[in-house]
């Protein structure tokens, strides 16, 4: 790799503000803030959402009931199935 080209690839602590998780990954980001953990200062990067929090991935996503939809759509369209256009 060229010198000097890259950003400083280092430790991260990102926070999770819904569930206040905290965990450790690598990245190139730069923050202002920074957090101590045991011992050691990283720079702090807050997340609005993550694996943790998100509906996706906590299974708290709610499904939407198809049945409903599809007798909605017979519902609209049961008055117009006899019919020929000329």
């Amino acid at each position: 790799m060229k010198e000097g080209i890259h950003p400083e690839y280092r430790e991260v602590v990102f926070l999770d503000l819904q569930t206040g998780n905290k965990f450790i990954s690598r990245s190139s980001l730069n923050s202002r803030e920074t957090t101590e953990i045991d011992g050691k200062s990283y720079p702090l990067f807050k997340c609005d959402v993550t694996s943790e929090s998100h509906p996706f991935y906590t299974g708290a996503q709610t499904r939407i009931v198809e049945t409903g939809r599809v007798e909605k759509f017979r519902a609209r369209f049961a008055r117009t199935s006899g019919t020929v256009k000329k």
